[in-house]
């Protein structure tokens, strides 16, 4: 059994201030993907990593995006969009080191933000990728906003292309495949509260609605939280920090772990970690974590 978990922490060193570190021991989970660390590598706090070993793709986007995969073991594989990573044994070791480049012409001008990043566990035959999708813009709902939906429209195609890949190659060798991370998408109306009202809102667009549905399948990958929880509204992953959002559930789902089919099968568990009060937040994300039966 291997507990897998997704946080995007709107930055790394604020989420540390606010209790992510005993959380995640608590959960004792074997493996994390992280988004939005927003920090630069020299800056890092290594204590939010802990007992694991760290692949971090920070980007060059100063104090913006950021991904990482944590791992009991250090992985056999590396890969990202732009060819480097940082990593950080549990000792608290920093290496910058080059890596396998995943060639795209659609997220070519993403490789430097710290957007994707995928390993191959050495313990269990499972590929695992953490990914920061843009958030875009409601084009053409609001002025002025052509080019931050353009550029959420490129790297989709561009992701949409990759994960094939990514899923077929870890087929070819003998592993499962798990994409995890912030989507910046809802895909139903069962994954945000007040879906009447944002059907003009970026994350809520029939195209990217659209988009979402078409990698997701029965035969490709299977969004492994909603095959748990198929009746239910939610669980959701996101909450603005304003207003009464949190205390009213008005939450969005654009959290996600995507698996290959046998994998999604072998799931057992999925939770939503939602804190318990507004000030007790982490993040204006919280946890999302499934418990998966490989490994064993």
């Amino acid at each position: 059994m291997r507990r897998i978990g997704t946080h995007n922490v709107n930055g790394i060193r604020a989420a540390l201030r606010r209790g992510f570190a005993p959380w995640w021991a608590q959960t004792n989970a074997d493996v994390i993907a992280l988004q939005e660390v927003r920090c630069r590598a020299d800056d890092l706090p290594l204590e939010a990593f802990a007992g694991y070993h760290a692949t971090l793709d920070t980007g060059t986007l100063a104090g913006r995006n950021g991904v990482a995969v944590l791992t009991r073991q250090i992985p056999s594989a590396v890969r990202t969009l732009g060819g480097t990573v940082t990593t950080i044994d549990p000792h608290g070791a920093q290496e910058h080191t080059e890596v396998d480049r995943l060639v795209s012409r659609d997220l070519a001008p993403f490789a430097r933000e710290g957007r994707y990043v995928e390993v191959d566990l050495s313990d269990t035959p499972l590929t695992v990728a953490s990914l920061y999708l843009p958030k875009g813009a409601a084009w053409p709902y609001e002025d002025n906003s052509q080019e931050k939906y353009d550029r959420k429209m490129r790297f989709m195609r561009g992701l949409a292309r990759l994960l094939t890949v990514s899923r077929r190659r870890s087929a070819a060798e003998g592993r499962e495949f798990l994409v995890m991370g912030d989507f910046n998408v809802a895909h139903t109306k069962q994954d945000l509260r007040n879906w009447r009202t944002n059907q003009k809102s970026e994350g809520f667009l029939p195209e990217e609605r659209g988009w979402f549905g078409s990698i997701t399948g029965p035969r490709t990958l299977v969004d492994v939280v909603r095959a748990l929880h198929p009746d239910a509204d939610g669980p959701y992953s996101w909450w603005s920090w304003r207003g009464q959002a949190f205390a009213n559930d008005a939450g969005w789902r654009i959290d996600y772990h995507l698996a290959s089919p046998s994998l999604a099968r072998s799931a057992t568990h999925a939770f939503s970690g939602r804190e318990a009060s507004y000030e007790e937040r982490i993040s204006d994300h919280c946890p999302v974590v499934v418990d998966y039966g490989v490994g064993d």
